[in-house]
């Protein structure tokens, strides 16, 4: 079998043209700067420094992210704040709902930092952010992105029971590798929850980054595992190291091996896979509801 190629970590500072992306420009773009800015709303698009804020906010949709934006959480990936949150904004759904109301998004993703010190883990703003949304905007279509809820079952019902379309919760990365990028998450935990969410009637959905040191091997474990647990869909991307104090990048991924796991996930039962470098949990979103 021939061995397609990867970028070894050397070359990191000079990244491959298949990772080169546009500056975000456009009246839609301002448009959308705009309305996030007048609204003090906080998007994962300008926190997690996504490389594709540009065209998806050319578009004229974005990625909210509520309950503020420090999370409880440190993943040695995320470019998020870390900290002890201190906003906790009740009037935030109706906020929300009234921006994806006058941006006339036709399909909405909504995410939210780790906020493990409420009891709820924010559950309550969850549940009020999608039923507003819903209320103003009845034809608008919602994936929630929710964080792991630490095993607290009784607030994932509560989040995932407001009307969305799609649940998704991102497993970031294989087996052997949870403890260096999520140190204060569990691999059986977050499978447990894309379990229950799928008992629950939701079409679910979850991301891994690769580029951080995992085998081929692993990444199809990962893939059986999700299956196993009831994932309907499944991204794909690289890794991009958000600043130097976080995780590097161990390889750039060849746009033909991410060609090659998308065949191989659809293969073995994935209703839908995104796969690409370029690729985040968000992007492409509204191909995934059906």
């Amino acid at each position: 079998m021939i061995e397609l190629p990867v970028i070894p970590s050397q070359n990191k500072s000079n990244k491959p043209a298949w990772l080169r992306v546009k500056l975000p420009v456009g009246e839609n773009y301002k448009k959308v700067r705009q309305m996030v800015d007048e609204y003090n709303l906080h998007t994962i698009c300008q926190s997690g420094n996504c490389p594709n804020m540009g065209e998806c906010w050319g578009e004229g949709t974005a990625t909210f992210m509520i309950l503020g934006n420090v999370c409880t959480r440190s993943c040695g990936f995320c470019a998020v704040a870390t900290g002890k949150p201190t906003e906790y904004d009740t009037d935030e759904p109706r906020r929300v709902a009234e921006a994806v109301k006058l941006m006339g998004v036709k399909h909405a993703v909504i995410t939210s930092v780790n906020r493990d010190e409420l009891p709820d883990r924010g559950a309550e703003i969850w549940y009020q952010t999608v039923v507003e949304v819903k209320k103003l905007s009845p034809e608008t279509t919602i994936e929630t992105l929710i964080p792991d809820v630490k095993g607290t079952w009784q607030a994932l019902e509560r989040m995932i029971s407001a009307g969305q379309e799609v649940v998704s919760h991102n497993m970031e990365t294989v087996k052997r590798l949870y403890r260096m990028v999520r140190p204060q998450a569990k691999y059986e935990r977050s499978l447990e929850q894309i379990k229950r969410t799928k008992e629950y009637g939701k079409r679910t959905k979850s991301g891994i980054m690769l580029g951080l040191g995992e085998t081929e091997d692993e990444v199809y474990e990962a893939m059986d595992d999700l299956l196993e647990h009831g994932l309907d869909v499944l991204t794909l991307g690289q890794y991009l190291q958000p600043t130097k104090m976080h995780l590097e990048v161990v390889e750039y991924i060849h746009p033909d091996i991410f060609a090659k796991y998308k065949e191989e996930g659809l293969k073995r039962g994935f209703k839908y896979v995104e796969s690409g470098p370029l690729v985040r949990s968000s992007y492409h979103a509204e191909r995934h509801v059906k």
